[in-house]
Order: structure tokens, then sequence, then C-alpha cells
């Protein structure tokens, strides 16, 4: 299954805190599309749990949350991956061990 098939917009970029709160407004049939794509792909125990956890909310009565997740806004970076690049990075040094300057590694010194 493709995620652009999935019922929340970035799915597989999603925190978990934004997940518990996005699979509300699911219905049983989306969220357990959600469930499957999950099992075959990330196979996250939490994420599992809350999916689970809100199935059987649905099952027990639950009504779905208003709103359309696939509206909701994309997750920032979600595709570019990083936008922290090396030069941007700190420096490779290793800190003092216990304050000592000859126990410390050589690292960056000519």
């Amino acid at each position: 299954m493709v995620t652009d098939e999935l019922p929340l917009t970035d799915y597989d970029q999603l925190p978990l805190g934004d997940l518990k709160h996005r699979i509300r407004s699911l219905s049983e049939d989306e969220l357990q599309r959600v469930r499957d794509h999950e099992r075959e792909h990330g196979n996250r125990t939490p994420v599992l749990q809350v999916i689970e956890a809100r199935l059987d909310e649905l099952g027990r009565g639950a009504e779905p949350a208003p709103g359309d997740q696939r509206n909701a806004p994309r997750v920032s970076g979600a595709a570019g991956g990083s936008s922290v690049s090396p030069e941007h990075s700190p420096d490779g040094n290793t800190p003092l061990r216990h304050g000592v300057y000859e126990q410390t590694p050589a690292r960056g010194r000519d």
C-alpha cells in the first residue's frame, strides 16, 4: 500500500503524540488500513498499541471525531530529510576526561 492511499497525511513521519490525536477522526475501516500498513512496514509496538486501543474504543461505540485528516497540514521536514548540513554541525571534539588534559584523545590536534 502506498502511503498516499492512507487516510493520514505523512503517516510514516508522524510522531506518536500527533498520531494519537489524528487517528481520532478515522473510521474503523480507515484505522484498520493504517494498522495493516503499520504491521507491514514499521511494526512499531507503541504505534500498534495506540491503534488497537482506538479500534477497541470504536468497537465499544465511540464515534470518530469530526474532521478529515487528509486536509491536515503536512509534517514539516517529512519528505526532504534533515535540513541540518554538516557545515552546521558542532566540531568533532571530545570533552576532557575528569578534567585531565593528558588523558584526552588528540583528536583534531596536529
